[in-house]
């Protein structure tokens, strides 16, 4: 998916090897993703990534929004 766009991510070639971070922390967002494709709910999400539940929520509604990614809508 190319975050390129997403108010809410990053990229930069020294960070995770330019892999699309949350901005300001070294969060890949692809992580969120796929966690909520394997079935976890933002709640846990934002637990097991010590993130707020809102934050989680911008990331994935964003991603859904993209037609790339049909997939996200549950």
């Amino acid at each position: 998916m190319d975050w390129s766009d997403c108010p809410f991510v990053e990229v930069k070639p020294g960070v995770l090897r330019g892999r699309p971070v949350l901005k300001g922390i070294r969060m890949p967002v692809d992580e969120i993703v796929e966690n909520w494709e394997a079935g976890v709910d933002e709640p846990e999400i934002a637990a097991n990534f010590q993130l707020p539940v809102e934050q989680v929520k911008a990331i994935l509604s964003w991603a859904a929004d993209r037609q790339d990614a049909p997939h996200l809508v549950r």
